[in-house]
């Protein structure tokens, strides 16, 4: 974990040292010699959907195979950000919540979760999660929150949720509410039975009043071709699954109108006019 923020106090208001830092985490020399830019990597595949720059030729020819295959994938991802905004907003002035845990949040680009979050509650804390190193070398030099807040980041696979839950939880009071945050990466956990165990484990270790989002891609026959071309050149495996599926994840919680929707419908404001894609998600209450 990587501390980027400060706040006024060495011990802020929920008690644990806001100068909180990973001392197992690699160094910036060790992070460059430990990227393999052979082999795709989803955060990068992601960035070159959304028309960011920080990506390898292996990553540009698994995006541009399946943007070929898939075009929606692009309007996919950049729906996804946008809905990652309206989310944060909601959470942070309709919900009063001032604290996130985002995992696989793929590499910083405009409104990043604490960049939304602390705009509206500049005290909010955000701790982020990825296990790409270039994702952790962009989160020291940009992920630099409000003197008032904290951001920070755990090096760790979502797989991990006992790590993750044990690093967090040097910048998280798990004692007050959370906004869980998983969008776009629960489909890198294929096994169903893990996947909801998973984020089982994550919901159960977050008190009543916290809140889980949720987002991801869902079937569709353009996708799943694309997955198979880009799975014989070495990306990771993905499982898309149906809307259907994504409501388990919800499973003991109470699912904010309108439900689970297509990525583009979720409170999607007056002016906007989406259609429907082959990406749903959900926003759900711990009671």
């Amino acid at each position: 974990m990587y501390h980027h923020g400060k706040g006024n106090n060495p011990t802020d208001t929920y008690g644990s040292d806001s100068r909180v830092s990973n001392p197992s985490a690699l160094p910036a020399a060790s992070l460059a010699a430990s990227l393999n830019v052979s082999v795709p990597h989803s955060a990068r595949i992601w960035n070159r959907w959304l028309g960011g720059k920080d990506h390898f030729p292996a990553d540009r020819l698994a995006a541009d195979q399946a943007a070929e295959i898939f075009p929606e994938i692009i309007d996919i991802a950049r729906s996804s950000r946008r809905l990652l905004q309206r989310v944060v907003t909601h959470l942070t002035l309709g919900e009063g919540i001032r604290q996130f845990l985002d995992i696989g949040t793929g590499l910083p680009t405009a409104d990043n979760t604490h960049e939304v979050a602390q705009r509206e509650a500049p005290e909010s804390r955000v701790v982020y999660v990825d296990n790409d190193p270039l994702v952790l070398t962009h989160a020291r030099a940009l992920l630099v929150g409000t003197p008032e807040g904290v951001t920070s980041y755990v090096d760790a696979d979502v797989r991990e949720p006992g790590k993750i839950l044990r690093e967090a939880g040097k910048i998280l009071d798990f004692t007050k509410p959370v906004g869980l945050v998983l969008f776009g990466v629960m489909a890198n956990v294929i096994d169903d039975d893990e996947a909801y165990a998973i984020v089982g484990k994550l919901v159960d270790a977050l008190p009543s009043g916290s809140y889980l989002a949720l987002n991801d891609g869902t079937e569709s026959p353009e996708r799943s071709e694309a997955v198979r071309r880009n799975e014989r050149i070495g990306a990771a495996p993905y499982r898309s699954r149906t809307p259907e599926e994504l409501v388990h994840f919800f499973d003991g919680l109470e699912l904010l109108p309108p439900g689970v929707v297509s990525t583009p419908l979720w409170r999607p404001g007056k002016r906007a006019r989406g259609k429907a894609l082959a990406s749903h998600c959900g926003l759900a209450r711990k009671n």
